[in-house]
């Protein structure tokens, strides 16, 4: 079956500017890994900068790389050491996966292990070919009533999982969004689930904000040219109250700062956007006011619980997919996504199976 799906096509980026469409050979599975077929993979923003860019911040593309990290996909080879899983298997894909049980590891933290393996962060190689080789123990079986999209859906979603725990959300929380973007909707999934009273939202861009509505954003705020401490005001204004817990998902300097002024005294903001490595932020306001800044690296310990929730039916990520190109079209699918015009965009890896 195997030879007959033709070769192992991957999307490679070799330096800024340069990704090509590329025949690999098909990877071997080690004893504690198994090799899928790639079903579903998102584009992120990441990827788009890796092939823009060629970098982002110290993790510099000096080889050529294999994109994607949003997965799922078919076991169809086991190691001889795995057990938890069978050819036929659908599974999604946790893309972090430790080299060494060091004391971030033994404390649960593992996302925080410097030589994490990761997938599409070189020197690292994604997965979005037609076959890809993993961990087992960190891809995770999908139930039959969760679909291989929202299986991939499940990297993001998982960002919006570690953010709205690091930052507290709970009942009754009045929560401001920082940013409309997928990380940003996500977290305004999360955070209505994890049980926030009032969500709102900030973007320039309408349509995203309307996207946000869609996925349970009570309020939502276009940015124009006002200043951070006008910005803080209108989330003020629209929420009723200053927000407990502010949710940073842009990493632009202006957002930094109006998520300072806009956070209630003895709150918590938390940066999952990532921006320049310096920024000129009040921190001194946020200081005396006692408000937590926390900061995020990914996500652990995420995976069952988003297959829990997607299985139940009580979270919707579905609206998140707006494009759908096959691997072949890759390219497409990428200026896509350069020009922001969708939210999501799934790249279809299997050419038997193009369903979501």
């Amino acid at each position: 079956a195997m030879a007959a799906s033709g070769q192992n096509v991957a999307v490679v980026v070799h330096r800024a500017g340069d990704l090509r469409l590329e025949n690999r050979p098909i990877p071997e599975p080690g004893p504690n890994e198994v090799l899928l077929r790639m079903h579903s993979v998102g584009i992120c923003g990441s990827d788009v900068h890796y092939w823009q860019h060629g970098r982002i911040g110290d993790f510099v593309v000096k080889d050529p790389m294999v994109l994607g990290h949003e997965a799922s996909g078919t076991v169809v080879k086991v190691g001889s050491g795995v057990t938890h899983l069978k050819p036929g298997d659908r599974v999604a894909i946790e893309p972090g996966v430790p080299r060494e049980t060091d004391e971030f590891c033994k404390s649960g933290r593992y996302n925080l292990s410097p030589t994490i393996f990761f997938c599409a962060t070189p020197p690292d190689d994604g997965n979005l070919c037609r076959y890809y080789k993993h961990s087992a123990s960190y891809c995770y079986k999908l139930p039959d009533n969760v679909t291989f999209e929202e299986g991939a859906l499940i990297e993001p979603l998982s960002v919006g999982i570690h953010a709205c725990k690091r930052a507290g959300v709970t009942l009754g929380s009045k929560v401001f969004v920082c940013g409309s973007g997928p990380i940003g909707l996500v977290n305004v999934i999360v955070a209505k689930m994890m049980g926030a009273a009032s969500v709102v939202v900030t973007d320039i861009s309408a349509s995203r904000l309307q996207k946000a509505k869609e996925v349970g954003a009570d309020f939502t705020v276009q940015v124009k040219n006002e200043t951070p401490k006008e910005v803080a005001s209108k989330v003020e204004s629209a929420l009723g109250c200053m927000p407990e817990i502010t949710v940073e998902c842009t990493g632009v300097q202006a957002c930094i700062q109006a998520g300072i002024y806009a956070t209630r005294s003895g709150g918590t903001l938390v940066l999952v956007g990532l921006g320049p490595e310096m920024v000129t932020v009040p921190i001194v306001n946020a200081a005396v006011r006692e408000v937590d800044i926390r900061g995020i690296f990914r996500y652990c310990n995420t995976w069952p619980v988003a297959i829990a929730l997607l299985a139940s039916k009580r979270i919707n990520v579905k609206p998140l997919v707006t494009h759908r190109f096959p691997l072949e079209k890759a390219l497409e699918a990428f200026e896509t996504t350069k020009r922001g015009e969708g939210v999501k965009v799934m790249l279809k890896c299997d050419p038997t199976d193009q369903n979501p």
